[in-house]
């Protein structure tokens, strides 16, 4: 088998399976894990993949400024962040970031019960100015346009003083390997400054995020308390997050 034949086959099986093994695949070419390992550099240095140990993971992509997503959301997201917004209670406290299937998320909110919501992101707190029950609470600091949230040291001292029963957690990146991270290294201490004071963390993400990797870690898989996603993640992925102790969820 000639290289770019190796090479689009392992194309072809991380789209489908967020990951490979470098083990298996020389089995299934049958040549050394050495080539293979050559292959997935090749891979990894075209922008395709990212190395991990053992195989690769696809490379996550940095998604359009916050402000341009609006209006441009799938069927898929509005599911999944339906399904999650299904996960909040009555009285609690809950965070919500920066992403666009939280901006769906908080528009999902249950509108006949009472909560209070934490957020960084001004357009997440104006999505809920019809909420008739819903007290927000919207953290200051500078705002970073692209990411569409209050980063830095202000933003961080208010955090420190809230203590939440969910973070809602705006998903660059997941992978039951390499965990959650996040393409910006203010935005994901943020993040886990959010993780750190909440009961739960919930992970709100459509296929495409699982099993993938960014490169700056906000926490690690077995941090997650619940994944909610859609039918089009791939089994195994699920699989591999519930050995976790991660409580799945699909939405239908």
């Amino acid at each position: 088998m000639l290289t770019q034949e190796r090479q689009n086959i392992i194309r072809l099986r991380l789209a489908a399976d967020g990951k490979v093994v470098a083990g298996q695949l020389a089995e299934e070419f049958r040549v050394s894990e050495d080539t293979v390992r050559r292959d997935l550099r090749d891979l990894a240095a075209q922008g395709l993949c990212e190395r991990v140990y053992g195989g690769a993971i696809l490379r996550a992509k940095d998604a359009p400024p916050l402000q341009a997503r609006q209006g441009q959301d799938s069927t898929e997201k509005r599911k999944v962040a339906k399904a999650a917004a299904g996960l909040v209670a009555a009285g609690q406290v809950i965070f919500i970031d920066a992403g666009s299937t939280n901006l769906l998320l908080a528009q999902a909110l249950p509108r006949d019960i009472e909560l209070t919501v934490v957020t960084n992101a001004p357009l997440v707190a104006n999505a809920l100015n019809d909420h008739p029950r819903a007290s927000v609470l919207l953290l200051g600091g500078m705002i970073d346009q692209k990411r569409g949230a209050a980063l830095g040291g202000t933003t961080l001292a208010a955090i420190a003083d809230i203590f939440a029963d969910i973070f809602f957690i705006g998903t660059c990146a997941c992978d039951p390997q390499s965990g959650l991270t996040a393409f910006d290294a203010a935005e994901a201490e943020v993040k886990r400054a959010m993780a750190a004071h909440s009961a739960r963390l919930c992970v709100a993400a459509t296929a495409e995020k699982l099993g993938t990797r960014a490169p700056y870690r906000v926490a690690e898989a077995a941090a997650i308390t619940d994944l909610v996603t859609s039918g089009l993640a791939a089994p195994g992925l699920l699989t591999a997050f519930e050995r976790l102790g991660v409580r799945t969820l699909t939405a239908s």
